[in-house]
């Protein structure tokens, strides 16, 4: 590959020469041993070179010589045969017994480059040798109200791992959930029936999220009283204090709701306050109709649903965020699945009736199959048991859930569950219960990707309460703030494209700080941090590409691939080929360990690189135009990169800010 001047993984070629060099030296100094695993680092400074081996510490323990010793004999075995490896310039011992390469950056730099433009926007998408049918499941929000900031980092999560495991050479499907079966969609569609099945107004889901908010008020409201009245009579003074406290923070969402949303409120309230109404048992009974496939019940819920689902479509839409296949809840309940399922496990003797309820024993089919080590649990941890069917005969999610994923392993290889930590226990038990069906392989290849929350500081969240900062929201006032940026910057830009401009950038940088956080912290979503053009944002890496693709617009020269790219002898001309060359590993290790943010952090690293060099040397007017046209080499494979990242994180790579 080298001698062609393209490679698919540059870096890799260098280690491979790297590890070729350590194990010849290995045979012939020291023979017959050969080492079964080389150990290959990048070192903390580019001073020690590119890469470093510590296998000399390993082998002093066995040759019985100190390792800096061994080091310098080995070094000097590598640089007596040098000409056989283009890509190292030198070898040398150092410290107290490392062997540090140092790359040969006149062949490294075009071998990078060539490759990056030859191969373009398909460069550092490294195929992988066992392609795989993988479902990526992710977002699934309940259809009751509209998609909060909190919940949208879900579905950037899921877009992005999508988006990677597709560049690897997967086929993967996206799929939504569609959680309709349950209280909280019997709670909206009650609410809705009860206003007379209005025709939305303004979007969809915002809509259908208000309807929500105001029952769940009304009808909570409605329960404390009837709760208070009941243990005044048993004169329970200190329960009474906790209900009446919590009481009067509903009457105070409840005047919040009637202040927004006046009509509506005061129509609810009229219908909840006649007659012997009992919202509590029509939703339960709704509920239970539902489960069992009442054609009433199925044509109101359906209805309530698809309102609030064409709202998600426009809002994910709007941020690039599609799906291949929409997955209904309840009819995995109406075509049997679920009963198969759970009398499946009854005959497997997993389950168990406590006080009316079917219990799924999870600890019984961990300890009788032996699962505890290999999903990673202390041998002392109980696990709870897991109940599939309540004493009302409806069933619950998690129970649902397991015949979903066996029809998902019906038209797949892999299955990923984009779903919160909060539900890290039950993607437990759906495992154990997969397990004890005797779907073996399928649990195996079940992974929960689990992330943490969103924190809007200032902000406290319920969806109930209609408390929510809505994806929506987030995404016009991260268009409104990069208006003001683009216009500062830009003023003579036309206004469509200041706008258009805005808009990818506004969606791109809430997309990034969402991405940017490892999955299992919790991000700080705060305005100064997001929509920042000077560092650590999307904003900023979107700025790095523009500014990449102006230095080509301007130059108007041609770089071919006889460039002499011998002539990039600055340190930070080296940084940027290494990471050039570095972007194929990185995103293997990205794809072949799910890890979205460690593209998120390569890419901002890239442009800080790429802002150095920039700042410092001159591409158009270099002191030669042989070194003009190495520049603008480098300059172009950046630009590429930057925009191949950034498409794996879903973001826009713009050409104009």
């Amino acid at each position: 590959m080298a001698g062609e001047m393209v490679s698919i993984n540059p870096f890799a070629d260098l280690k491979r020469q790297c590890r070729d060099a350590l194990r010849d030296a290995i045979l012939k100094i020291y023979s017959g041993r050969t080492p079964s695993d080389i150990p290959l680092n990048i070192p903390p400074d580019f001073r020690f070179g590119q890469l470093t081996s510590s296998i000399c510490f390993e082998l002093s323990k066995d040759i019985k010589t100190k390792p800096l010793e061994i080091a310098e004999k080995i070094s000097e075995g590598i640089m007596d045969e040098l000409h056989r490896y283009n890509l190292i310039e030198r070898v040398k011992a150092e410290g107290s017994g490392y062997i540090n390469f140092y790359a040969n950056f006149k062949e490294l730099s075009a071998l990078a480059i060539n490759s990056a433009r030859r191969l373009d926007d398909e460069y550092g998408y490294v195929k992988t040798n066992e392609p795989k049918i993988i479902i990526v499941e992710h977002t699934s929000v309940n259809p009751v109200h509209p998609i909060h900031i909190g919940q949208a980092r879900n579905s950037v999560l899921g877009d992005s791992i999508a988006r990677i495991l597709t560049a690897r050479g997967h086929k993967v499907s996206r799929h939504y959930y569609i959680d309709d079966v349950g209280r909280q969609s019997a709670l909206i569609a009650y609410g809705y029936e009860k206003l007379g099945r209005p025709k939305p107004e303004g979007k969809p889901d915002h809509f259908i999220g208000m309807i929500y908010s105001i029952t769940s008020c009304l009808v909570e409201i409605r329960r404390l009283k009837k709760e208070i009245e009941r243990k005044e009579a048993l004169a329970d003074s200190e329960e009474l204090n906790r209900l009446r406290k919590n009481l009067d923070e509903w009457i105070s969402v409840a005047a919040e709701l009637e202040s927004k949303y006046p009509e509506k409120f005061n129509h609810l309230l009229k219908v909840l306050s006649e007659g012997d109404v009992d919202p509590e048992h029509e939703i339960a009974e709704l509920n239970q109709k539902y489960e069992a496939g009442d054609r009433e019940a199925k044509e109101l819920i359906r209805e309530v649903c698809k309102i609030c689902l064409e709202g998600f479509k426009e809002t994910l839409g709007r941020a690039s965020i599609f799906f291949d296949s929409w997955d209904w809840e309840s009819d995995f309940i109406w075509s049997g699945d679920v009963k198969r399922c759970i009398e499946n496990l009854k005959r497997k003797a997993y389950v168990y009736e406590k006080d009316g309820a079917l219990e799924f024993d999870g600890e019984k089919v961990a300890q009788e199959l032996g699962l505890k080590e290999k999903l990673g649990l202390r041998e002392d941890y109980e696990i709870p048991s897991l109940t599939l069917v309540r004493a009302d005969g409806t069933t619950l999610y998690t129970t649902r859930d397991i015949a979903y994923s066996i029809w998902k392993f019906s038209i797949a290889d892999k299955v990923i569950n984009v779903v919160g930590m909060e539900q890290t226990l039950a993607q437990l038990q759906l495992k154990l219960a997969l397990y004890a069906l005797g779907h073996v392989n399928e649990a195996s290849n079940l992974v929960h990707f689990a992330y943490n929350l969103v924190n809007l500081p200032g902000h406290r969240m319920s969806s109930r309460r209609g408390r929510y900062v809505t994806f929506d929201e987030v995404m016009d006032e991260a268009a409104r703030r990069a208006y003001n940026e683009v216009s500062k910057r830009s003023p003579a830009m036309p206004e469509e494209e200041k706008r258009s401009v805005s808009e990818a950038v506004g969606i791109g940088a809430v997309k990034y700080a969402l991405i940017e956080t490892d999955p299992i912290k919790p991000v700080v979503f705060t305005w100064d941090r997001v929509i920042n053009f000077e560092k650590n944002s999307a904003p900023y890496i979107q700025y790095s590409h523009a500014r990449a693709c102006s230095i080509i617009r301007k130059a108007q020269i041609e770089v071919g691939e006889d460039t002499d790219y011998s002539l990039l002898k600055e340190r930070l001309e080296h940084e940027l080929v290494m990471m050039i060359a570095r972007f194929p590993e990185v995103f293997i290790d990205s794809a072949d360990n799910l890890k979205p943010n460690a593209i998120a952090d390569y890419t901002l690293s890239l442009a800080d690189k790429f802002n150095g060099f920039y700042a410092r040397y001159p591409v158009i007017k270099a002191d030669s135009s042989a070194l003009s046209r190495a520049r603008l080499g480098l300059v172009d494979a950046v630009r590429i990169v930057l925009r191949n990242s950034l498409n794996l994180l879903g973001i826009e790579a713009l050409e104009r800010m």
